[in-house]
């Protein structure tokens, strides 16, 4: 019984030009699969970063801070708890 969708061929060429046809179609959606990612999505992904703000210091130095503390007698014993 013959197919009314699928013509069949007997000529191996034929065959292997539409597995041949299929391959580079199939090529050219992964590109544009990997391009869309690349130049389209990849643009969006830069603009929706935050930038940190260079006036905020997390650990301040010490000159910041106040200083180192004063210096203490040798005779006088360490602070405990």
């Amino acid at each position: 019984m013959k197919s009314i969708f699928l013509p069949s061929t007997d000529n191996p060429v034929l065959d292997w030009l539409e597995f041949f046809a299929f391959l580079v179609l199939l090529g050219l959606v992964i590109a544009g699969l990997i391009v869309w990612m690349k130049v389209i999505h990849g643009s969006k992904t830069k603009r929706k970063r935050k930038r940190r703000r260079h006036h905020r210091h997390t650990n301040p130095t010490l000159a910041e801070a106040g200083g180192l503390p004063p210096v203490r007698d040798p005779n006088e014993p360490p602070p405990g708890p």
